[in-house]
């Protein structure tokens, strides 16, 4: 799902927190890695670095909604004390889904059946096009079932958010359940 994708350019590796987008190289690859969904040629696509700072304003605002959404759940560590306050993330992520309005196409190739393509029905700048993108892809993700089953990854050093697929999952990967229940063996024997 974009909208989890676009959350998860925040998350921890060894060192620490980590950022996807914290510079033009790495709003470049993202992009190019999901060009498809946002509408881009991935073999020419460059960010540049007002693009880049939009995307990130946007991702706090994202973030800022799914920190809502898993609450009483505290949200994710990673940027919890950035968010913007829920009454302007909603606003914000409304307000770039909307300034791209988007029309269906009929695109029916010679040799093909007919079939219908989502395209913006005005010009519109990359960038505006982009956080459109990935406006609606959050509103899509927060206005459906999924929702309920959105949460914070509580492992240690994890910053992720993730959806929920069975009752009994508590961590995003197997990976975190391993550390958490490694750190929780590690707390009960310190303690004796």
């Amino acid at each position: 799902m974009l909208a989890l994708e676009f959350v998860s350019t925040v998350h921890a590796n060894r060192a620490g927190p980590a950022d996807d987008l914290a510079d033009i190289d790495g709003m470049t690859a993202w992009g190019r890695a999901h060009a498809e969904s946002l509408g881009l040629d991935a073999a020419s696509f460059v960010a540049d670095e007002a693009l880049r700072a939009e995307v990130v304003e946007l991702r706090l605002a994202v973030r800022a909604l799914f920190a809502h959404a898993v609450h009483p759940e505290p949200p994710s560590r990673a940027d919890a004390h950035l968010l913007p306050p829920f009454e302007e993330a909603l606003p914000l992520v409304n307000a770039t889904a909307a300034a791209v309005p988007l029309a269906p196409r009929l695109d029916w190739p010679a040799d093909g059946a007919p079939n219908i393509m989502i395209v913006p029905a005005m010009p519109a700048s990359e960038s505006a096009r982009i956080r459109a993108a990935l406006a609606s892809a959050t509103i899509e993700l927060l206005a459906s079932p999924h929702r309920e089953r959105l949460r914070t990854c509580l492992a240690p050093r994890c910053v992720l958010y993730f959806l929920k697929e069975h009752v009994r999952q508590e961590w995003c990967s197997v990976g975190c359940g391993n550390r958490a229940r490694a750190a929780r063996h590690y707390r009960q024997h310190k303690a004796h």
